[in-house]
């Protein structure tokens, strides 16, 4: 039976701190998981958390910063800062992968944690990519899952999304639902259509964690005015494995296969049909990819 503890706070920075969670032995070996760009620990569902347990590892989710239950930031962010910022013209962020990264390292830190796995979607797979360039003492094996280099000319979202990602936000419980299975229609893996009523579900969780617009919009100006990692990812030597989805509409599949080239010996796998979820059909398969990558 898988050890789940209740959700825990743990400090990181001045006036920040993160809402967590874990799953297992704390002394089996421990594993870091990054959610992606407003996404909340939920999202990563706690059976594929148990899934990982069963493969031997120490799970800890949690929410980044402006997320959930964690701290919300400040900083106000207009339509026209995320154009510009999308057009790659000069614009400021309030914080960018860099100080999310170090709340990662926080967490660890509060957590007793020397060094741990990492897996991230999405914006997740950036913060570990960026805390694997860092701190790579401090990293044990590094998964990158639906994620890109921050080169502009990869990964790339398809050109119809940008409109609805910057649309104005459902006000109450039931229109957040209804977007969201929209979105998971939208955006999802179309070989493995997520049922209605899980999506539903899920959503509902998110509503009642605490949904944090302006965060979002934070986040998203962290991902558009990232560096180019490319050229530094070419001197990490911990093992690492690329996952993407062939169907990936919000980070385009060449977002992978850029990673994938840029690191050293690392494993790429690419997934017919997927898109920008974790099919519960696939879980098998990716937790046993990340487990075989832990022991490389």
């Amino acid at each position: 039976m898988t050890i789940t503890s209740d959700e825990l706070r743990a400090p990181v920075a001045d006036g920040i701190e993160l809402a967590y969670q874990t799953f297992g032995d704390p002394s089996a070996e421990p594993l870091l998981l990054v959610m992606g760009l407003g996404g909340p620990m939920n999202w990563w569902d706690s059976g594929f958390c148990e899934q990982l347990v069963e493969r031997g590892f120490y799970v800890i989710r949690y929410d980044n910063r402006d997320t959930g239950r964690s701290a919300h930031g400040a900083g106000r962010i207009g339509r026209a800062d995320l154009i510009r910022a999308f057009l790659g013209r000069p614009a400021e962020a309030p914080y960018g992968l860099g100080e999310l990264a170090a709340d990662g390292f926080a967490l660890l830190d509060h957590l007793g944690i020397d060094s741990a796995h990492l897996a991230g979607i999405s914006m997740g797979g950036m913060i570990v990519q960026t805390m694997t360039l860092a701190r790579p003492e401090r990293v044990r094996s590094l998964t990158s899952i639906m994620s890109t280099t921050g080169r502009r000319r990869v990964g790339y979202q398809h050109p119809t999304l940008l409109p609805k990602l910057i649309g104005k936000r459902a006000s109450d419980l039931d229109g957040y639902v209804e977007s969201s299975v929209m979105w998971g229609g939208v955006i999802g893996s179309p070989a493995y259509p997520e049922a209605e009523e899980k999506a539903r579900a899920r959503a509902v969780e998110t509503w009642q964690r605490g949904l944090n617009p302006a965060g979002v919009l934070r986040h998203m100006m962290a991902v558009l005015t990232q560096p180019d990692r490319t050229p530094a990812l070419s001197a990490v030597d911990v093992p690492t494995l690329v996952i993407h989805g062939t169907a990936d509409k919000m980070v385009h599949v060449s977002g992978g296969r850029a990673t994938a080239a840029a690191v050293p010996e690392a494993d790429l796998l690419l997934v017919e049909g997927m898109g920008h979820d974790l099919p519960v059909e696939l879980w098998p398969m990716i937790t046993r990819a990340i487990r075989r990558n832990a022991d490389r």
